[in-house]
């Protein structure tokens, strides 16, 4: 393959991880504009945000094996009309339910999309220094995607109604599904095994219910989310053994057994975790607390996704000179430091603590999830990339699943048990306010002037404490992710030709 068709390919590749990253993130800036047309409880709102990256993180290992044995290019010609059809109903739901229905179509789509393009990259970059800066764009498509959501939600809202956030997908999906099958090699195992639907439907199963008991157990912990976590962790060890045993598995669990391997995808997850759960926040931030509109609330994001695209990109350059395992660390290190930044937003602090925030995650973000991803890639032999890469991926979307939902729901326990006693409020109206930031400002603009300003202030103060304990939580979560990088990237490392090659001490891990 020529170098104008590989990089052409890169570019047909970045596509549906871009659009994927974006859909993690887009409704965080139309939360307002959704609440109030639609209505949702804040259960429901959760969801809807929720059931995409869970049904991602659930189907993508299932996906990448089916990627290994059908094929990697027809995986995503097939995946691409099916998200496009999703967002058309998105767009245009007229109730909760019918919204978290074309979310759950969404995630089915998106996992169908997300194994392919990583896998591809093998294929088409087998070159480890190509690879690594083709894996580079590929990283800052996913990070950036993931804070350029929030920037292309406000500036869509500026001028339509909140479903055009999802309607942008469709002429993309058209655009991706021409230039894939004229720029995109085919590519599969080479010996695929039969498909093994037991495997397939024991890790849906586990990882759904153990989801379902996390996201549920934060907030309202009982019998119920106990017994989904119990059964759900059961599911997933029944499947541990059959891949143990099973002559083809659908995981191979060998790949954990390499060197960096298991380091590198629990750093994405707890990287993509603290990402994620404050993207959540962020923009009602913005939007609600400091008043912006849409569109000056996205140019605001506009820096975070900036440095992320910055920081992805100058790693492998970087990691040229310097070990890996030092730019990964250094990257959390950033993360860290940003998080314990954005705990003053809780205190009133201005736009300066909230640019600061934002440059210092945003640079981490880029620097700590890129290469983390190659060492995934070349750890594993080319026949099993997909299955690999649905690997990293279910990691990716599992901590963006999880940080939404955990910290999302760790935030808004926090605003609800701060959000008490507003002088000349009602008790029904109080209760209504204390499930969701929009709806507390939509009651209080219909109050008498001075119940409406105590209510918008007590709502605000509440959610800026909510984002402070959020803050804290993620900045203990990238510094237990320095231990694990530093302790698990570093010395060798296995190609996908599984020949042992020494790495000099600054390429890589």
């Amino acid at each position: 393959m020529s170098p104008l068709r590989r990089w052409s390919a890169l570019a047909v590749l970045v596509l549906p991880v871009l659009l994927i990253s974006i859909d993690m993130s887009v409704l965080g800036v139309a939360v307002p504009a959704l609440s109030a047309d639609l209505r949702p409880s804040a259960s429901q709102l959760l969801w809807i945000i929720d059931i995409y990256s869970f049904l991602l993180a659930g189907l993508l290992v299932l996906m990448g094996s089916l990627g290994d044995r059908f094929g990697r290019r027809r995986l995503l010609l097939i995946g691409a009309p099916a998200f496009g059809l999703a967002s058309v109903l998105a767009a245009f739901s007229t109730t909760p339910a019918m919204l978290l229905a074309a979310r759950a179509l969404l995630g089915l789509g998106g996992a169908t999309l997300m194994p392919s393009t990583l896998g591809l990259l093998r294929t088409i970059f087998p070159a480890r220094r190509e690879r690594q800066l083709a894996v580079a764009v590929w990283a800052a498509a996913f990070s950036a995607g993931a804070a350029l959501g929030p920037v292309l939600g406000g500036l869509l809202l500026e001028h339509f109604w909140w479903g055009s956030v999802f309607l942008v997908n469709a002429p993309v999906m058209v655009v991706l599904v021409v230039a894939a099958a004229l720029l995109l090699p085919e590519s599969r195992d080479p010996d695929p095994a039969p498909f093994d639907l037991p495997s397939a439907a024991l890790v849906i199963a586990g990882l759904l219910l153990v989801v379902y008991a996390l996201k549920t157990g934060v907030r309202h912990p009982d019998l119920t989310a106990a017994l989904a976590f119990v059964v759900g962790a059961a599911v997933l060890a029944a499947f541990v053994r059959r891949q143990r045993r099973h002559p083809h598995p659908m995981i191979d669990l060998a790949l954990f057994t390499r060197p960096g391997f298991s380091a590198a995808v629990l750093v994405n997850v707890l990287a993509i975790f603290g990402l994620l759960g404050m993207m959540f926040y962020l923009p009602q931030w913005l939007l609600l607390v400091r008043g912006l509109g849409p569109a000056l609330t996205g140019w605001w994001l506009l820096p975070l996704a900036v440095a992320t695209i910055v920081g992805s990109l100058l790693s492998p350059f970087v990691a040229r000179v310097v070990p890996v395992r030092w730019v990964v660390v250094t990257g959390l290190l950033l993360l860290a430091v940003g998080y314990v930044a954005a705990t003053r937003l809780g205190t009133g602090a201005g736009m300066g603590a909230f640019l600061a925030a934002s440059l210092l995650v945003g640079l981490g973000a880029g620097l700590a999830e890129t290469l983390t991803n190659d060492v995934v890639l070349t750890t594993a032999p080319p026949a099993r990339a997909g299955a690999a890469s649905a690997i990293s991926e279910t990691g990716y979307e599992f901590g963006g699943a999880m940080g939404t939902a955990v910290l999302g729901t760790l935030g808004m326990a926090v605003y609800a048990s701060r959000l008490r006693d507003v002088e000349g409020v009602p008790a029904d109206d109080l209760e209504a306010g204390r499930q969701t930031l929009g709806a507390a400002h939509e009651i209080a603009a219909g109050l008498p002037q001075g119940a409406g300003e105590a209510l918008r202030e007590a709502s605000s103060l509440a959610f800026a404490s909510g984002i402070s304990v959020v803050s804290w939580v993620c900045a203990a979560a990238m510094l237990l992710a320095v231990v694990i990088a530093w302790r698990g990237l570093g010395g060798r490392v296995v190609d996908g030709a599984d020949e042992v090659a020494s790495v000099p001490e600054g390429a890589g891990v």
